[in-house]
């Protein structure tokens, strides 16, 4: 158990979700003092109920968990995605800044166009091509313009975990009850274990703290890159089943409201600034990660 640097709370919103369960239980582990908020507890897009919020629990770090992540509802529901992902994230920054908390604040690689050749860096020019990017966007830009030495911008991409509906739980599913499966092969990305992301957003709010990492924007992802074909045939292998009944597809196959990029690799060169090691490959952290995933999905759904 590391020694907490404050005697205030970490305070978590969106606590509820995949991600949250994970901050959380990292914090457990850690001895943090915890205040856990879902969405029935705090209303991101009220700013008066998040300002008594901060008013009262006083925490040393907040992070934000929070979010609209229906990528193709966000079309057609682009101002009720915005109050959640721009509104919110703005409401707590400015609760942040009366109360002198630091904000990590989750976000996405949805905010490129992903159309790159190469990792974006942190500092890449973004071009969201989506509702749901743009509103994304939004939130990242109210929480660096109003906290600009404790506001932190983690984006993040392609998250699986145990605590909720992913792309691993649903492969999962599917090999029990498809005989071949057809997966886009020409989008390219980090799949990210969503405890992995916990432990980093947990390190990072110490570096905080502790004054030894810059505010600003970090990328939250594993190490490598594959695309969701590759991602598949991994998970194929990890559940002994034959990977060669995964088959390549393009995305023209599966049209979606909203656009999928391309290319979503994010490049990690901001974590030696702050004195931390890169995430490790998305290989690595799926082998760890699969067992427990596995048995959860097995629990929830027995044959």
């Amino acid at each position: 158990m590391t020694e907490p640097l404050s005697t205030q709370p970490w305070l978590v919103t969106g606590a509820g979700g995949m991600l949250g369960q994970d901050v959380l239980a990292r914090l457990a582990r850690a001895g943090e003092q915890i205040v856990a908020l879902d969405r029935t507890a705090l209303d991101l897009t009220d700013a008066d109920a998040v300002t008594r919020a901060l008013e009262r629990h006083r925490p040393a770090v907040v992070v934000n968990c929070a979010a609209w992540t229906a990528v193709d509802d966000a079309e057609t529901r682009e101002a009720e995605a915005l109050r959640i992902n721009g509104d919110g994230p703005a409401n707590l920054a400015a609760a942040c800044a009366r109360t002198g908390a630091v904000l990590l604040h989750v976000s996405t690689d949805y905010v490129f166009g992903g159309d790159a050749d190469a990792p974006y860096a942190e500092d890449a020019p973004t071009a969201p091509r989506s509702a749901y990017g743009r509103t994304k966007l939004a939130g990242e830009q109210a929480v660096l313009g109003t906290l600009p030495d404790r506001g932190y911008v983690v984006r993040t991409a392609w998250l699986y975990g145990t605590g909720g509906p992913n792309f691993v739980r649903t492969m999962i599913k599917l090999e029990g009850v498809k005989d071949t499966l057809d997966v886009v092969d020409d989008q390219r990305g980090q799949p990210t274990w969503s405890a992995d992301l916990a432990g980093l957003l947990y390190d990072l709010g110490r570096r905080a703290l502790a004054g030894t990492a810059p505010a600003g924007v970090y990328h939250g992802t594993s190490s490598g890159e594959t695309t969701w074909y590759g991602f598949t045939r991994e998970i194929f292998r990890l559940l002994g089943a034959d990977p060669d009944r995964v088959r390549p597809t393009t995305s023209a196959a599966f049209t979606r409201p909203a656009p999928r990029p391309a290319y979503s690799v994010l490049g990690h060169g901001r974590f030696a600034a702050a004195g931390m090691e890169p995430p490790r490959d998305w290989r690595a952290a799926l082998i760890e990660a699969f067992p427990e995933i596995h048995r959860v999905h097995m629990k929830e759904n027995p044959a």
